[in-house]
């Protein structure tokens, strides 16, 4: 039975991590700095393999259907909770609550708005991929291990195999490198150590004086070698009849920071006659290493960015030496060059489903010749990432533009943008991509009228 907002109760948590739903309150959620119900089409099961947790510091509140008022449930059961939404979904909203002043900084997972009702949890969250690439509830532990034993046995000698095997998948269970022991999707490249970029949610280092003192993910402490690189790509290649190859990792600085490696790795990939999607996730900082990376054979290009909006994109990016206007003509290069572009869209409710960042998105998309958008969660703790988006903007200037939701924002996208391609993960596209959307300079930003809802 599908839950209507008006039947979704609170849910709370008491010190011992025990999750209780409120007979009292209604659950509320958040866009930004708009608190409100939850909207009856964002409102979707609990996906498996998704999980929850409380927030320390954080009282829960939820709205009284009596009073119309926000209130805070009574008993022991005082924290908020949040949901961390399986892979393949992107969540529309964050719960509501109050930050005690001594309350500690999240840690760097997303955090989407859940309610119970009708014997189950539900959330406020969109499946914006089909594929099941990084469901893993009906495989064994042991297929996983038993893989990653005879990956090892194949390739005992590749520093980056063993980094995969024992660090990805070993520490951090890394969804891509068990894909990789399994020999299916996508295999992961980690090479590069360093980055030019000092992202608030960097997932793998930040700076000394940050205040996130642990980070998801540890950093490659090596550089692979040309020879280790095309070995993992071949080795892949035999396994899985439509392999992608990626570049760009969670345990890694930018890949464009190691440039000339790639260009290396890949021409002599696609020399030997290697076949498949070779992808590269970066922060496409450097027009001249895309430019010399699709001309050696790169098939897909992945630009991360929170907003499309300078300002906003400086704050969360910080970027070292380089800025928004390189981003573009790197995305320029690839589509010149007859490389898909993807934007790894970090969503953030309330500040990324605005009409400003609508119209800048689209003028990126269309001006630049991206073909697809991936909906990745921004991981972040949601009150740090406002304080930083709207510092400097004299008086909340952001917390003005309301929100349209992530439903309204994608179809209203897709209408400015009629050939993107929506999803999560990278796609598969053979050696060469078709691509359908324009090259530079073809495309207009539609009348205005055509921006309205």
């Amino acid at each position: 039975m599908a839950a209507q907002r008006g039947e979704l109760r609170l849910v709370m948590a008491d010190a011992q991590g025990h999750i209780y739903d409120d007979p009292r309150l209604l659950m509320v959620c958040r866009r930004g700095w708009q608190w409100g119900l939850p909207r009856t089409d964002e409102i979707i099961p609990l996906p498996e393999e998704s999980e929850c947790f409380f927030l320390p510091g954080r009282q829960a509140l939820g709205l009284d259907p009596e009073t119309g008022h926000l209130a805070a449930p009574e008993g022991e059961a005082q924290l908020a909770v949040a949901a961390f939404a399986a892979p393949a979904y992107t969540l529309s909203a964050h719960p509501a609550y109050e930050a005690a002043k001594d309350a500690p900084l999240l840690p760097l997972f997303a955090y989407g708005a859940v309610g119970f009702a009708n014997g189950r949890f539900y959330m406020c969250a969109r499946r914006v991929d089909k594929e099941p690439r990084q469901e893993f509830r009906h495989i064994p532990k042991s297929s996983i291990e038993q893989g990653a034993r005879e990956v090892l046995a194949a390739c005992p000698c590749n520093r980056l195999v063993r980094h995969i095997v024992n660090n990805c998948v070993g520490r951090y269970d890394c969804p891509a490198a068990r894909n990789f022991v399994l020999g299916r999707y996508e295999a992961p490249l980690p090479t590069s150590r360093s980055c030019n970029a000092r992202c608030l949610g960097c997932i793998s280092a930040q700076d000394s004086d940050s205040p996130l003192r642990v980070t998801p993910q540890c950093r490659l402490d090596f550089t692979p070698e040309p020879e280790e690189i095309v070995d993992v790509m071949r080795f892949h290649a035999r396994r899985e009849r439509r392999p992608i190859y990626s570049f760009g990792q969670g345990c890694e600085g930018d890949p464009l920071m190691n440039a000339d490696l790639l260009v290396a790795s890949v021409a002599r990939f696609r020399a030997s006659g290697g076949s498949g999607t070779v992808n590269c996730n970066t922060n496409a900082s450097r027009p001249e290493a895309v430019a010399a990376l699709a001309d050696a054979g790169l098939t897909s290009l992945r630009v991360s960015l929170n907003s499309a909006r300078d300002a906003l994109y400086a704050r969360y990016h910080r970027p070292c030496g380089y800025d928004l206007d390189n981003v573009r003509a790197s995305i320029r290069a690839a589509r010149q060059r007859h490389v898909w572009v993807s934007l790894n869209l970090l969503y953030f409710p309330g500040i990324t489903d605005t009409e400003p960042e609508l119209e800048a998105l689209a003028r990126l998309v269309g001006e630049n010749g991206v073909s697809m958008i991936q909906w990745r969660n921004l991981n972040i703790d949601p009150e740090w990432y406002l304080r930083h988006m709207d510092a400097g903007d004299g008086g909340g200037r952001l917390a003005d533009e309301p929100a349209m939701g992530l439903r309204s924002f994608m179809k209203r996208l897709k209408k400015l943008c009629p050939w993107l391609v929506y999803g999560y993960f990278n796609p598969y596209l053979g050696e060469h991509a078709d691509i359908a959307a324009p090259l530079p300079g073809q495309w207009r930003m539609p009348l205005p009228s055509t921006l309205a809802r």
